[in-house]
């Protein structure tokens, strides 16, 4: 006989997963975020030009999810950070119960800042919850400005988007401001942010931000 799993209760045991990060995470008031976009759209780029800018600010630390290599984590480990590579085999998305097994090797209670660096893809990763504060979506002006019209989803579950490589908006057709109000739209509460990594362009407002996020988290345990 064969059995059908549903997609819900897969779901639904990732959820608990989620669930257990999430407390823990808040236990040690770390600031966990989510990096999702498509490969190649500067997600590491954008990670070493942020690392560098919270140097004196934030503790950061970093798990890299690929289907396989290890060549982004090892950029990040080179800057210092501690980093820990998650491997999926094929698996299109992280899910939370790798989060959890990654987290056992990182120093958690000596970071301020997890970044967790999902699989590349614009599909599979916004429907699964890994007990992080928030959804930092890359979209790179190289991809075009029609994403959000193809891929609504991913853009609904973001917390900030992030325009990177946006020094080559010159040299390709994007326009910034379709963007923004199709952004503004779908998820009219969400912060944006224009940035080119490589020249350290828009990346301190974007830290800044950053670091709002993490004294809210603060205060917020504090009240707790």
């Amino acid at each position: 006989m064969v059995r059908i799993v549903a997609a819900q209760n897969i779901l639904k045991a990732n959820d608990q997963i989620a669930s257990m990060n999430r407390s823990r995470f808040a236990a040690l008031s770390l600031l966990v975020v989510n990096v999702m976009g498509s490969p190649g759209s500067g997600k590491t780029t954008l990670l070493e030009s942020i690392a560098a800018q919270c140097a004196n600010r934030l503790r950061v630390g970093v798990i890299e999810g690929d289907l396989a290599g290890s060549v982004d984590a090892e950029r990040l480990e080179k800057l210092g950070l501690p980093t820990v590579q998650i491997n999926t085999q094929g698996a299109c998305h992280l899910d939370a119960s790798m989060i959890a097994t990654a987290c056992e090797s990182l120093p958690l209670e000596k970071l301020d800042l997890l970044f967790i660096e999902n699989v590349g893809n614009l599909v599979c990763p916004a429907s699964f919850d890994l007990g992080e504060d928030l959804r930092l979506l890359v979209l790179s002006v190289p991809e075009g400005d029609d994403k959000l019209v193809k891929y609504p989803v991913i853009f609904q579950v973001a917390d900030v988007l992030v325009v990177t490589k946006a020094d080559l908006c010159g040299f390709v057709s994007f326009d910034v401001e379709r963007i923004r109000k199709d952004f503004a739209r779908i998820q009219p509460t969400a912060a944006l942010f224009e940035t080119a990594a490589t020249r350290n362009q828009g990346i301190e407002p974007l830290v800044d931000w950053l670091a709002e996020k993490y004294r809210e988290k603060q205060v917020l345990r504090r009240c707790e």
